[in-house]
């Protein structure tokens, strides 16, 4: 006969015997992870970020299309938000947003239906409805709280300091992109090819870093450590060597803290001018580098001429040749490869150079005119420029016009989203859409847009 024991309940006391075997619920936990993007879709849009700094190898710069895990987890995002529309779910968009994305899709219809390349075209369309409309509208539906913003933000700094890290190193040690015929430019882990890209992922991440900071209670250490994090993103900004990442940076940094605060503002001004002669002049932190840099922006004639900057306002000239020929709807989206030839002036370069350790030495075609404005004038046409600058004039008076809450604080999201707005549209002035770090543009646009056009409470929104 055989004897059963009936395991008796658990004792409470020390008394003597093994310890309970804890079994930890795995498949629970499993199943709270991969449900938690439905219950907080702002992880999928803080992985966007994340995922940028995601090595994706040397790029063939003439293919059509790139994809990266960034773009899969910023289209994970807007399949998400997709779902819950056809449950129902309002995705809290105002009629004035709806209004100025909606004229954006329509802009690059037109442009894509009158295309002199209607194949080129369409992928530009995609790409373009992208950017500029599914990935904000999915930012924006995602962020519903502060948590929301703050997981965003934090994604910003982290990402910075990543690229940040790895860009100090290169410039340290000599392993980065060649600059003056010295493997010194801070690259992160972009590559020459992508020469731009981290100085963008550096400069979001220290404007990120700041609004934070200025939430945060005085003293605190979080606090502390925030603006500790803006301050060491300074150097990897400067040893970049990009020209318009550190006037973007400035610029937007000077209106967050205009909104933050006026008094801070001027008070930060004076710790950041000195700050940056300790930096760069006392410590020799790329002093010659950097001056040499700042001097060559109005260098475009002479001896002492920088072609990098003669190239991009030969670009500018060549667009605005392309938008005569076109002036409507322009000549369609991915149009400016093939008719730069025919509309640039002779002394045009064939294109930059570009070299690090992985590529040697290669010669990168200029393929857009690196100015955003220029680019949707000549391929979009006046009716594309109208709806851009409607889309970009909404977003930043919105924004600047619309007061934070008392409870959110001097740094509350405001400054924060007006900031990264301001870096981006100073930034077109001077570069375009295309690269690694395009679908970061994006989620700026998103953040921007939960700010300043806020949708109407009640039954209308």
């Amino acid at each position: 006969m055989a004897l059963t024991i009936t395991p008796g309940p658990a004792l409470t006391g020390p008394g003597p015997g093994p310890a309970p075997v804890l079994r930890r619920p795995w498949p629970e936990l499993l199943r709270a992870l991969a449900t938690a993007p439905l219950r907080r879709p702002s992880l999928l849009a803080a992985a966007t970020v994340l995922l940028v700094c995601a090595p994706t190898g040397e790029k063939d710069v003439t293919a059509a299309v790139h994809i990266t895990p960034a773009d899969l987890a910023s289209l994970a995002l807007v399949g998400l938000l997709g779902l819950d529309l056809l449950r129902g779910r309002p995705l809290g968009l105002g009629r004035s947003a709806c209004a100025v994305f909606a004229g954006v899709v329509c802009a690059a219809a037109a442009a894509t239906v009158t295309s002199i390349d209607p194949a080129a075209g369409l992928t530009g369309f995609i790409r373009l409805v992208q950017i500029f409309v599914l990935v904000p509208v999915a930012v924006l539906a995602a962020l519903r709280d502060r948590t929301d913003l703050h997981l965003v933000l934090g994604a910003f700094v982290l990402a910075a300091l990543i690229e940040g890290g790895v860009g100090a190193g290169q410039y340290l040690t000599h392993t980065g992109a060649s600059y003056t015929g010295e493997p010194i430019r801070a690259v992160g882990t972009f590559g020459a090819l992508d020469i731009m890209a981290m100085s963008g992922v550096v400069s979001f991440g220290l404007l990120a870093a700041l609004a934070l900071g200025l939430t945060m209670p005085r003293g605190g250490w979080a606090r502390r450590g925030l603006l500790a994090c803006a301050a060491f993103l300074v150097f990897p900004l400067a040893v970049s060597f990009s020209r318009g990442s550190w006037i973007a940076t400035a610029v937007a940094v000077a209106v967050l803290l205009l909104k933050a605060d006026a008094r801070l503002a001027l008070r930060w001004a004076v710790l950041g001018l000195a700050a940056a002669i300790v930096v760069v002049g006392g410590l020799g932190a790329g002093g010659g580098g950097v001056t040499e840099r700042l001097d060559s922006i109005g260098s475009v004639s002479g001896g002492n001429e920088d072609h990098s900057v003669s190239d991009r306002y030969d670009l500018w000239a060549t667009a605005r040749a392309i938008w005569a020929d076109h002036p409507v709807t322009g000549a369609g989206p991915k149009s400016f490869p093939q008719l730069r030839d025919s509309h640039a002036p002779l002394r045009l370069s064939s294109g930059s150079d570009a070299a690090d350790s992985t590529i040697g030495f290669e010669r990168e075609p200029l393929l857009s005119p690196h100015n955003m404005y220029f680019l949707v004038l000549c391929e979009q046409g006046l009716v594309g420029i109208v709806a851009y600058g409607a889309l970009f004039l909404a977003l930043l008076l919105g924004g600047l016009r619309r007061p934070g809450p008392p409870h959110r604080g001097a740094g509350g999201p405001g400054p924060a989203a007006v900031g990264l707005l301001c870096w981006v549209l100073v930034d077109f002035l001077y570069a375009d859409i295309g690269g690694t770090t395009t679908v970061l543009t994006s989620v700026i646009l998103g953040v921007a847009a939960w700010w300043a056009l806020p949708a109407a409470e009640g039954p209308t929104a």
